[in-house]
């Protein structure tokens, strides 16, 4: 009697890279990840697995999230049952999150759809394969942790040192203060320690503190030639009062 043949299994391979460094060239990382999965799918041709030609590629985006194009792309394809089988190089170019990977099980199961990994040599079809899929991706969420928390750590101790650790520095703008309402003869107050910060991006910080030490510097020149001009006007003994308090000024 004829054998039966085989239903078809439809495979879609499903590639990510965290950073954009080496996405230019002409075979980067996406590529060969995407190689060596239809090498996987074709070694299991005799089980009917052919790979689809749409590609689901996320290059430069962390598996930390599930914001993805791709990965949405793959998902939607599931949903609409175009997809049998989910292949990947390695577990975490899927997710690196083990809430995020729950619920991409749950569209998984929802389908019927299959997970396997090219390099770790399991999928998602018996309780083992879970059981070994759920252990590796505990490891990759700790892994991304200690690396966060070591990022982390090293820009702590560079800002406690007074390192610049990038960005955009504020700059401050000393301002006169508004005068009150009804008019007054005092002089507006500068004041270079009540900073006001400025709308465009400064310099960086050992800049900045030269820059406000100078402002200093000449906003009390200002106001020392302010001085001098008041007590200079509507006053006989103009000259001999420069520089001399208002209670010690000679009237002649």
């Amino acid at each position: 009697m004829p054998s039966r043949a085989r239903r078809e299994t439809h495979c879609a391979i499903y590639t990510r890279k965290s950073s954009e460094a080496g996405l230019e060239q002409d075979f980067n990382s996406l590529d060969a990840q995407r190689e060596s999965c239809a090498a996987y799918i074709k070694s299991q041709r005799h089980e009917g697995w052919t790979a689809l030609p749409t590609r689901y590629d996320d290059g430069g985006l962390s598996g930390a999230t599930m914001a993805r194009p791709a990965l949405t792309r793959l998902l939607a394809d599931i949903e609409a049952g175009r997809i049998d089988t989910v292949v990947v190089y390695k577990v975490d170019r899927l997710t690196r999150s083990l809430g995020d990977f729950a619920r991409i099980v749950e569209v998984f199961d929802k389908q019927g759809v299959s997970f396997v990994s090219v390099t770790q040599q399991f999928n998602t079809i018996n309780s083992m394969g879970r059981l070994t899929l759920n252990m590796l991706l505990t490891f990759a969420q700790f892994e991304r942790e200690v690396t966060g928390e070591r990022i982390r750590d090293k820009i702590a101790a560079s800002k406690q040192k007074g390192l610049w650790m990038g960005g955009l520095a504020a700059t401050w703008c000393s301002r006169p203060r508004a005068q009150p309402a009804g008019g007054s003869d005092r002089r507006p107050s500068w004041r270079a320690d009540d900073p006001q910060p400025c709308q465009q991006a400064g310099p960086p910080l050992s800049l900045l503190r030269q820059s406000v030490l100078t402002q200093a510097g000449s906003l009390k020149s200002c106001r020392h030639g302010a001085a001098r001009t008041g007590s200079g006007t509507g006053t006989t003994g103009g000259a001999a009062n420069h520089g001399v308090p208002p209670g010690r000024r000679r009237v002649a």
